[in-house]
Formats: structure tokens, C-alpha cells, sequence
């Protein structure tokens, strides 16, 4: 190497492993950074004559020592950066043999230009031992290695999960974001504004990176930082078009002569909140229902469900928690006193067996699915997967048991029958912290393998064997999610988990817990908030003595009757008694069971208002809607599905007209006679924290570099990361007898298959943000159907055609999938309004957390 003679310092692993660049050890690349930050747009040049402020000969000689490939990393290149500060002299490599490859443009949001490789491998390590897709590989010997997929395939046909950990970690410019496939260049460097992802419920920290046009124009990784550490997922690296999308709804709009038509805002308002009083008035606070969401903050869902109480004065307030973890909220309450997640995600790294029960975790969860992958790739954590599909973590699972669906219960039974014989029962832990336990040991007496093989259809040694695994680790969690809970029985499933982790002990330590992953960035928050029809925020009922403390600081009186659930307020409006419904970033005409009947009953409402960000399914049957900010236009706190309040900071002006939620709101209450002025998030937290004891601690200030888990009682406390240490929350952990109950709709003649539905890796629930992504779509914008390869032989059904599947509700025409799933079993995505699943699934409810059975339906098919 010409230059100075240097010893290059390591790359530490951390870097490696959370795929970014190393800059926490590059001071100098790190301020040069900074100051061509500070270069006004209109200043900026070609690249290399706006150099750091250097005369333009020092410019050239700096686009000399960048190898003068002319990448789009610009000012973001590793090796640029190094070569500049060792002073590589790049003229001692002329004449040396070159080789050259093609550009590959193919896949929509990666671009390799191989040439720029400097063969250093971190493609092929983070994709291997973070992500574990790996799909790079290193082939060839000697001079003529490279850096290529297995038999050199197009990316997208390859094990990649296109997460963009390889664009991240890469040093050059040899993979970089595919600009190909959005509408322009743009100027470097951008700004860069720290928050958190608006999709599931991990909570990643990124790193949105915005234009000299306020616009979003990617998304960088922060190591180390977050509960994800600097990973990120496609959805999170990828999907942000929908920010700046031509669609984004701008200004109110008042249906006028049966369409929808642009207004100003004050009249907006006023036909809003007139309206409002008016079937108030006529009908009864209760006539009106008020829908929260899990995608807007915590300060906006607890705004939404005070107007619904303060303002309007029902309790008919619920959200999208009742269509996925009601049950957790229910069964953890009453098995633990509380229905959260138990652990923080960085145990995962302390369990030593994992069981995954009714979560697609690589899919739905991708940052927690690579830490879950990994274990079990390193050999480090036993995994046990309980799934009736092959999904990819039960390719890496020690132990992977299909159950019929809709058997969950008798599963988690015979696992324990097992443990219970086998003498694995950790008798300290339940004659100390737990009650209730010698009824529980009877209910288990009738679940022994044998006969749970007939009905779930797991082998009886299989289940053995997984029990024996789960109960002999030192430190065991659980995992669990939408599978578990969309049951008729999905109460009674979250309870026979909890009795699981109490009957081995594994509860309350590092490494272990029971772990519901929530579906959405704010689903927790929401609930935390008390969008829910009997909870006020932080689960006080509005029955108990903390209704007073709200009704005086309202100055209203809350009402000590639960208030309606969203499949209640559809069957009410189709009644006739619910007038008026108000929904905030809600799309049920996606989300909601039987989604016909949903649409009749919307049609008969008096007054239907939506507030979204597009005009989605539900909207365009709103008689108002109202514009709202996205996630990069506001701030206020998301709280993720471990129970970390994060701060969101604000990146971008709201586009168009469109406001905060919470002001909207807030004008509305206004307009109707309420008094609700807020001036900003941080005092509407400041009030969540006066009334909500495990908020009390909280603020926007503690969160400014500060990781909080709630209960967080006070300024003093550091947070809860890990509950029921030494006791539950409601003192003695409670075991609880569970008894086998079918599902509501079983097979027959008639409908032979059992449809189950859920998520796919690329999509996000209804795809209101993800099918506005071009690149999202080119990976995954077909509806699909998964069904075995034994059932569509039968059939006569092939990979690729189009398949009829009807149940009793509705049909649909989604795509066939062969796949390695059980058989008698069809699996359809729900994101795809052009083949909606849920005109197909059924409405039946369970009776304790009133949670439709999306998991569970009888279906026919054909060519």
C-alpha cells in the first residue's frame, strides 16, 4: 500500500453485527461528514468540487483517492474516507489486472456493482450470523474470488429477506441503495433526523434521512442503539415512500352530493363537531363509537380516548388490540396481574430454549427473528417451534410440531401432562410464588400425549420430547403471538401459556418470560392509554376508585359501564342503536371479520368520520375525512412490545394540510363545547404521567437518550425491564384450569379445508403504507394462497394459477403457493384488498377478550 506505513485498527464485531459503518471509531471521516453537512444546498456542486472546503486541486486529488468510481455512497463511503486520512496513494495500483462485472439493478431496492468490492466479507457475515438468510456467499479461489449469490441467481429468487443489512455494513459502493427505482437524484448529504419505525411492534430506532425538499430519501441504521441495535427489516429500511406518496390525503373532505369533496378546515370541523351534538343530543352519548389506534402515539391515543369519555361521554372506545392480544391483556391479568410482555428483547440472548408458539416471528417480527435465528443457528438456545406451517424459524428449529389449528390448548396441556410425570415441575417456584395449583393439576390428567395426538395431530413422542427440552433448560421463554390469541378459545390459550412458564419456573429472570409480540409499533401504547371500552389509561377500570381522579382532573364523570368492543359497535350499527362512529387511523373495511357485514352495518350509520393519512378501504365510505400527519411529521412516544416508551421526533413538515391527530381531535372537542387545549406532546405526557401510575416517571426529557420500561412510578425509578422478579404484579401468580374447546367452525363436507391467515415478511397489515412502495410491490403484491402439495394434486391446483375459495361469508380469487404447510390447512395473507381473506373469516368471538377467530375457518376451494 502506498502512503504512510499504518497497522489498520480491527473492525470490531459490533460493527459487523449490526451492519453500519464504523464510525464510532472514525473521528476524523465523522467530521468531515459534518462539515459538508454544513454546505447550503444551493452551493453544492459537482461532488468533487465542493469537497470539505478544500481548493479545487485538493478536490481532485480527494476524487483520486475515492478510486474516482463515482458511487452513490458520495460522501458515505468507508474507503474513502480511510484513504484519505492514511493517504493511500492510488497510483501504485496502475496496471494491475481488473475485474469487471456487470451492473445488477435487478431487485428493487439493491443495486451490486461488484467492481467496488473490496472482498472484506461483511455482506456474507451479517447476512450469515445476524440476519441468517444467507444468501451471499464467497465463490471462486485466489485472485478471482467474489462476493455472489448461490449459483449466481438474482437476488430476489435467493434466502434474501431484502432487509438491506448488506447495503448497511458494505464499506463502498459495491451494494447501495437501487436509485433506479425511485423518481430522482438527490443532493448529498441529507439531513438526518433520529425516531423510531411505524411498523411492528419491535420498535426499531432509525435514522430518516431527508432532502433540501423536506423530503424522506432513505433510512440509515444507528448502531447499537435501540432495542434492535442498529438491524432493521425491508419494511424498515426500505418502505418509506409512502411519507412523501402523491396520494397522501392533503385536506379535508365532506362527501357532497355522494362524493367526497375538498374543504377548508374550519368548515370540516364544524360539520363535525355539529353533527356529533346533534345525535348526542338526539340518541345518547352511547349512540356514538370512537376507534384509537395502534399506529398513532401514545399522547394521541390517550387525546382520542378522552374525547370519547370527556367529550362525548361513552365508553364506546376500542381499538385494533381486540382484533390481535385482547386475550393477552385478559389471560396475562389474570394469571399475572399484568398483560404484558414479561422480558426485554436483549434476553433473548440469555434463554437457553426457545418456544415459539403461534408467531411467523421471522416475518411479522423480523429484528426479533433474527436474534431467535441466531441462537438457534449458533447452537446457543433449543428451539421448539409449534406452527402447522414450515415457517422459516422451524427450519432452524430443533423441534417443530403442526398442530391442527385451533388445538393450541391441548397442546400446551400434553406438554405439561409431561413435565408433571416426568417430575420437571419446579415445586419451590409454585409452592412459594404461585396458587391455585392443585386444581390446575387435575385439569392436565385428561391431556396426556396420547390422546392429544388424535386431536392436534402431533406425535405423541414428538410432544414428549419438546417437553422434555422446554423443561430442562435453565432459563426456557415463550414466545407468542396473533396465532395464539384470533380464537374463540384465545383467552383460555394465553392462560395455558402462563400456567407453562409458572409450572417450570420460568418467570420473573433473564432469559425467560412469556413474551406476547405485539403486531403493530403502538399497539402496547394504545392499550396503555385506555383505548379500550373498560379500561381507563395505565388498566384502571372505569368501575374502580381512579375513575374520580380522571372525572376531577376532566371535570367531567367517567361512566362505570364498559362501553362497546369494535365488533360490538359493527353489530350495533347494523342494528340501528350505534349512529355515529369516529375512527382514527383504522381501516376495518381490511382489518374486521366477515368485512361484507362490516360494510353494511357502516352503511347504515347517520355519521361516519375517518382520520387517516390515504384514503383507504374505509374512508372512501366516510362522510368526512380528515387529513392526518404520518409518524416523520409529528412527535410524542410509541411504546414497543417489550414495554420501552421511545420518543418520536418530528423529520418533516406535515404534508399538505394534514395535522397531528391529537390537534384534530383537540379542535373538535373544542368546536363541540369542550374545553382541550394542549400546546404540545410533552404536556399532554406530563398529564398521562399525573393519572397513569406506571407512566408516572415518564417524560419527554427522561426519554432523550434514556431507556424506560414501564412501571415506571416516578422521576427516581429507571424503569422495569423485567416484571415479576419476586412477586406478580397481583401478588400470587394464579394457575388456572383449562378445558379443550373446538373451534366455532369446524370442517365438513361441504368446507373441507381450515383457512388460517396472517402475515407476510414484505407486507404490513391492510398496506396502507406498504402497497405505496413500488419496491414493496415487486417483491410481494400478489394475494397469495399457501396449500400443500398432496391437497392441490388432488385438486389439480398448480403453483402460479388463480384458486376460488369460498367459505360461508364470502369467496375471494387469490394466487396458488405450493408450499410445505399441513395438510388440510390454506394460508392467506390478510393485506390484500383485491383478495381480502377476512370476507372469508368468521365473526364468532371469544367470550372473555371478545377477539373475532381469524385462525380458524372452514373453507372449500377449486380451480
Amino acid at each position: 500500500m502506498g502512503g504512510k506505513e499504518i497497522s489498520l485498527p480491527p473492525r470490531p464485531f459490533s460493527a459487523i453485527k449490526v451492519g453500519v459503518s464504523e464510525t464510532d471509531f472514525e473521528d476524523e471521516p465523522k467530521k468531515k461528514r459534518e462539515k459538508m453537512a454544513e454546505i447550503k444546498p444551493a452551493d453544492r456542486k459537482d461532488f468533487s468540487e465542493v469537497e470539505l472546503g478544500l481548493d479545487e486541486k485538493q478536490a481532485v486529488e480527494d476524487a483520486k483517492r475515492c478510486l474516482e468510481c463515482g458511487c452513490s455512497k458520495q460522501n458515505n463511503c468507508d474507503l474513502r474516507d480511510l484513504s484519505q486520512e492514511y493517504e493511500v496513494d492510488v497510483d501504485k495500483f496502475e496496471g494491475a489486472e481488473m475485474l469487471h462485472f456487470e451492473i445488477d439493478s435487478r431487485h428493487p431496492f439493491i443495486e451490486q456493482d461488484m467492481n467496488k468490492c473490496i472482498l472484506c466479507s461483511r455482506c456474507v457475515r451479517i447476512c450469515d450470523e445476524v440476519v441468517g438468510a444467507r444468501a451471499w456467499t464467497l465463490s471462486e479461489r485466489g485472485f478471482g474470488v467474489t462476493v455472489e449469490t448461490a449459483f449466481n441467481k438474482p437476488l430476489q429468487e435467493t434466502t434474501c429477506e431484502s432487509c438491506g443489512q448488506c447495503v448497511s455494513t458494505c464499506p463502498t459502493g459495491a451494494l447501495v441503495q437501487n436509485k433506479n427505482k425511485f423518481d430522482r437524484e438527490f443532493l448529498w448529504p441529507p439531513k438526518k433526523v433520529e425516531t423510531v419505525c411505524p411498523y411492528c411492534g419491535v420498535g426499531c430506532h432509525l435514522e430518516l434521512q431527508i432532502d433540501e425538499k423536506g423530503q424522506v430519501i432513505g433510512v440509515g441504521n444507528l448502531v447499537g442503539q435501540g432495542p434492535n441495535e442498529g438491524n432493521l427489516c425491508v419494511k424498515g429500511k426500505f418502505a418509506y415512500d409512502f411519507i412523501n406518496h402523491k396520494d397522501r390525503l392533503k385536506k379535508p373532505m365532506i362527501r357532497k352530493n355522494g362524493k367526497l369533496t375538498e374543504v377548508e378546515w374550519d368548515e370540516a370541523i364544524k360539520f363535525v363537531s355539529g353533527k356529533l351534538n346533534d345525535i348526542k343530543k338526539s340518541n345518547g352519548a352511547d349512540a356514538i363509537g370512537v376507534l384509537s389506534s395502534a399506529k398513532i402515539t401514545n399522547e394521541e391515543n390517550y387525546v382520542v380516548q378522552k374525547f370519547a369519555r370527556a367529550v362525548i361521554g361513552t365508553n364506546n372506545v376500542d381499538h385494533c388490540a381486540r382484533l390481535c392480544h385482547a386475550p393477552t391483556v385478559a389471560g396475562l391479568a389474570q394469571s399475572f396481574g399484568s398483560g404484558a410482555m414479561t422480558n426485554p428483547i436483549s434476553d433473548i440472548d440469555e434463554s437457553d430454549c426457545i418456544l415459539v408458539i403461534g408467531s411467523n416471528t421471522t416475518e411479522a417480527h423480523p429484528v426479533i427473528g433474527f436474534k431467535i435465528r441466531e441462537m438457534a443457528l449458533q447452537k446457543k438456545a433449543k428451539l421448539i417451534v409449534i406452527d402447522p406451517r414450515k415457517i422459516k424459524l422451524a427450519e432452524r428449529a430443533d423441534y417443530h410440531l403442526r398442530q391442527k389449528p385451533g388445538s393450541d390448548v391441548v397442546v400446551v396441556g400434553a406438554i405439561m401432562n409431561v413435565i408433571l410425570n416426568e417430575g420437571l415441575a419446579d415445586d419451590n417456584f409454585i409452592k412459594t410464588r404461585t396458587e391455585n395449583f392443585e386444581e390446575f393439576k387435575k385439569s392436565l390428567k385428561d391431556f396426556t400425549p396420547e390422546k392429544v395426538e388424535n386431536i392436534s395431530g402431533i406425535k405423541a413422542a414428538d410432544l414428549k420430547e419438546a417437553a422434555l427440552a422446554y423443561a430442562k433448560a435453565k432459563n426456557a421463554s415463550i414466545f407468542y403471538s396473533m396465532g395464539i390469541t384470533q380464537h374463540t378459545t384465545g383467552t383460555d390459550n394465553v392462560l395455558s401459556i402462563a400456567n407453562l412458564a409458572m409450572l417450570t419456573g420460568n418467570i420473573g429472570r433473564p432469559g425467560t418470560g412469556v413474551n406476547p409480540l405485539r403486531g403493530q409499533n403502538n399497539v402496547q401504547g394504545a392499550c396503555d392509554m385506555g383505548a379500550l371500552p373498560s379500561s381507563l389509561p395505565g388498566y384502571q377500570a372505569v368501575s374502580s376508585d381512579a375513575a374520580e381522579s380522571f372525572g376531577g382532573k376532566w371535570g367531567c364523570e367517567i361512566r362505570e359501564e364498559s362501553g362497546l368492543t369494535v365488533t360490538e359497535m359493527t353489530d350495533a350499527a347494523h342494528k340501528g342503536k350505534l349512529k355515529a362512529l369516529y375512527i382514527v387511523g383504522e381501516n376495518p373495511l381490511m382489518s374486521d371479520p366477515d368485512i361484507d357485514h362490516v360494510k353494511e352495518a357502516y352503511e347504515k350509520l347517520d355519521l361516519l368520520v375517518v382520520q387517516d393519512i390515504f384514503l383507504t378501504e374505509t374512508s372512501m365510505m366516510a362522510d368526512v375525512v380528515l387529513p392526518s400527519a404520518s409518524f416523520a411529521e409529528k412527535d410524542g412516544t410509541f411504546t414497543n412490545t417489550e414495554r420501552r416508551v421511545q420518543l418520536l421526533n418530528k423529520a418533516i413538515d406535515p404534508v399538505g394540510e394534514s395535522k397531528p391527530d391529537w390537534q384534530t381531535i383537540s379542535e373538535v372537542a373544542q368546536a363541540m363545547g369542550y374545553d382541550m387545549k394542549y400546546s404540545s406532546t410533552e404536556e399532554i405526557m406530563d398529564e398521562i404521567a399525573e393519572l397513569t401510575p406506571i407512566y408516572g416517571g415518564i417524560n419527554h426529557a427522561r426519554l432523550k437518550g434514556v431507556c424506560l420500561h414501564w412501571p415506571c412510578p416516578d422521576d427516581e425509578n429507571d424503569g422495569t425491564p423485567i416484571l415479576h422478579t419476586k412477586e406478580f404484579s397481583r401478588g400470587l401468580g394464579k394457575f388456572h384450569a383449562v378445558k379443550y374447546r373446538p373451534p366455532a367452525e369446524e370442517t365438513d363436507d361441504k368446507y373441507p379445508f381450515v383457512l388460517t391467515t396472517g402475515r407476510v415478511l414484505q407486507q404490513f397489515h391492510t398496506g396502507t403504507m406498504t402497497r405505496k412502495s413500488r419496491g414493496i410491490e415487486e417483491l410481494a403484491g400478489t394475494a397469495i394462497i399457501e396449500i400443500n402439495p398432496k391437497d392441490a394434486k388432488k385438486l389439480g391446483i398448480k403453483d402460479g394459477q388463480k384458486v376460488k375459495i369460498k367459505s360461508r361469508r364470502g369467496k375471494i380469487e387469490p394466487t396458488a403457493k405450493i408450499s410445505d404447510i399441513r395438510e388440510g390447512t390454506v394460508f392467506i395473507p390478510f393485506h390484500y384488498a383485491e383478495a381480502a381473506a377476512n370476507r372469508l373469516t368468521n365473526d364468532a368471538i371469544d367470550p372473555v377478550a371478545k377477539i373475532p377467530e381469524f385462525k380458524v375457518c372452514a373453507v372449500k376451494l377449486e380451480k
